[in-house]
């Protein structure tokens, strides 16, 4: 366990809805359960709700409130900014908290455009010279499991990699009911399950294989064009205000591209908010000449893995149940067998970025490789503007 002796590491988070409570619980559960070379201290919650704000700061375990999130960058009790807000805040906030001195974690996507990445990725590459550091929110690096993946590929257990499939699947929209939300609207978000689960997959597939996508075809879709405004918000679904008033939504409800990555890969991918029955089934395929590995979140404590060396009478995928001391991040947390969380994988995010600001490096994911995610999808929307014609990223 971390001892408060160690030197601090002031936190100034910005939003405390979804994203804001889970990574009040990260910062609040890692200095627990790992060894860090700084002690994280919730210090500061900035909203712009007064009432609300100290809510959740009391509920969370934060010591102060502000308003304004520009006073954190005039606080010498705050270190570091935790941007947990929509897409359409990013680039401002990590920019000049940057330029304030201040390390930076923020949410995924990076911005809600390649400019506004563009000029986040150089402000930060500026920060890092002088000792100050950014990240990017891509958590699902995080899960054991696939940080298991990446380990495997990185040691040749699948040989040369020729295809990469993966699905994103919610259902939380396919009622069309469901009340509008910022994440339905293209100012704030960006895009739709693109960018809000579809950059997942893309920063997944990338992280495990090691590949990087340089063209796609893409088709965008949008099943339902109007929705309720207020009524019941019930995690990020619920029912819709009967009173007649509804919103336009802006953004796609379901996104399909193929790639190709720049070994010669071949990938496909799928996002959507609109799979009756899935909750959250993030899924990773990656096929190779020696093996295959295969992921789904909603078995997240699993890797499945096919061993093409082995001989034809016995082979067969195999499920390791990733839960060992041996497999990464486990070894902090409960007995072999004793499935880890959602939860988890921020709290691995907060070790990482902890170690790398102490070790003076830029951790991963750097702004520049959220830089790549973020072309990536914006070439893709391109090619859905465009008859799904081929682009290059």
């Amino acid at each position: 366990m971390t001892s408060t002796s160690q030197p601090a590491l002031r936190v100034g988070m910005i939003g405390y809805a979804f994203m804001g409570a889970m990574h009040s619980h990260a910062w609040r559960t890692a200095p627990r359960f790992f060894d860090l070379p700084l002690h994280p201290e919730l210090a500061v919650l900035a909203g712009r709700n007064p009432a609300a704000v100290t809510t959740a700061a009391e509920k969370m375990g934060w010591r102060d409130t502000e308003t304004d999130w520009r006073a954190l960058l005039e606080r010498d009790d705050v270190d570091l900014i935790d941007i947990c807000t929509p897409g359409d805040t990013h680039a401002e906030i990590a920019i000049a908290a940057l330029e304030a001195g201040k390390h930076v974690l923020c949410e995924k996507p990076l911005a809600n455009s390649v400019e506004e990445a563009e000029r986040m990725a150089a402000a930060a590459k500026a920060a890092a010279a002088k000792g100050v550091f950014a990240m990017c929110g891509f958590s699902y690096r995080r899960t054991p499991a696939l940080t298991l993946a990446r380990r495997l590929v990185e040691q040749g257990r699948i040989g040369t990699i020729r295809h990469i499939r993966a699905q994103y699947l919610q259902d939380w929209l396919s009622d069309e009911n469901a009340p509008m939300t910022w994440r339905l609207d293209r100012s704030q978000s960006g895009s739709g399950a693109l960018g809000d689960i579809g950059a997942h997959s893309i920063d997944a597939a990338q992280y495990v294989s090691g590949l990087q996508v340089t063209g796609v075809s893409g088709l965008l879709n949008t099943f339902v064009h109007e929705r309720p405004l207020g009524g019941t918000l019930v995690g990020l679904g619920g029912q819709g205000a009967s009173d007649g008033g509804t919103g336009t939504v802006t953004v796609d409800d379901a996104a399909i591209f193929s790639a190709r990555f720049d070994s010669g890969a071949i990938g496909v991918f799928e996002a959507t908010r609109f799979a009756l029955g899935r909750k959250n089934s993030m899924r990773l395929e990656v096929n190779g000449t020696l093996g295959s590995l295969a992921f789904d979140f909603e078995h997240m404590n699993s890797l499945e893995f096919y061993d093409g060396t082995q001989p034809a009478e016995t082979a067969g995928f195999s499920t390791i149940n990733v839960t060992e001391p041996v497999h990464p991040y486990t070894g902090n947390w409960w007995p072999a067998g004793h499935g880890l969380g959602y939860e988890h994988g921020f709290t691995h995010q907060v070790v990482d970025l902890v170690q790398a600001i102490a070790d003076g490096t830029t951790p991963s994911p750097s702004f520049d490789e959220a830089l790549s995610v973020q072309k990536v999808l914006h070439a893709i929307e391109q090619s859905a503007a465009n008859d799904s014609g081929w682009r290059h990223v």
